[in-house]
């Protein structure tokens, strides 16, 4: 119920080929190849569920949160073990890390901010630390992503060519939390 909805073409790059490229909750718990995609899988799943679970407060009785949680108890274990501590987690920023295909191990930091105007949304915005491997392999994938549109099925919406090759921005919501979404 973390859906994606727009991203830059770097953020579509950096998620592209996914299964669940375009609902980040789904991705984690439901992609074959999550756990190879985020090296800190354990992390990432008890910070997503905690988030989720902080969306659930607003309307618990949301049929979109709902057939999630019921998907994802019936076909996750883990998801279902996280999903009973009942832990709350609020997305605000954060050190993520994740390995990409084509370029390798990256280490992202991320800010989360409200969009006031949109009510359950909020604007993710991952950056490398400058100078660092990170920075290095954002910068080739911006450049493989300027030579041709993303292929895979995560194309998604785009918000535009990323104004720096070291920063992408990907926009994302909870349906049934008006200020904070999880992943």
């Amino acid at each position: 119920m973390s859906d994606r909805l727009a991203h830059n073409a770097l953020g579509g790059a950096l998620f592209d080929g996914h299964t669940y490229s375009g609902d980040l909750v789904r991705l984690v718990f439901l992609d074959p190849d999550a756990r190879e995609f985020y090296p800190d899988w354990e992390r990432v799943a008890v910070n997503t569920v905690g988030g989720l679970r902080a969306g659930a407060g607003a309307d618990a009785d949301d049929p979109q949160l709902i057939d999630v949680v019921g998907e994802l108890s019936l076909k996750s274990e883990t998801f279902r073990r996280l999903w009973a501590r009942h832990e709350i987690r609020q997305k605000t920023h954060e050190t993520k890390r994740f390995r990409h295909p084509v370029v390798g191990e990256l280490t992202l930091d991320y800010e989360s901010l409200t969009v006031n105007s949109a009510p359950g949304q909020q604007l993710v915005v991952y950056q490398a630390e400058p100078g660092s491997s990170s920075e290095r392999a954002l910068a080739l994938l911006g450049s493989l992503t300027a030579a041709g549109p993303s292929a895979g099925p995560s194309a998604g919406p785009s918000a535009g060519p990323s104004a720096a090759p070291a920063a992408l921005d990907v926009s994302d919501r909870l349906s049934t939390c008006p200020k904070d979404p999880s992943a």
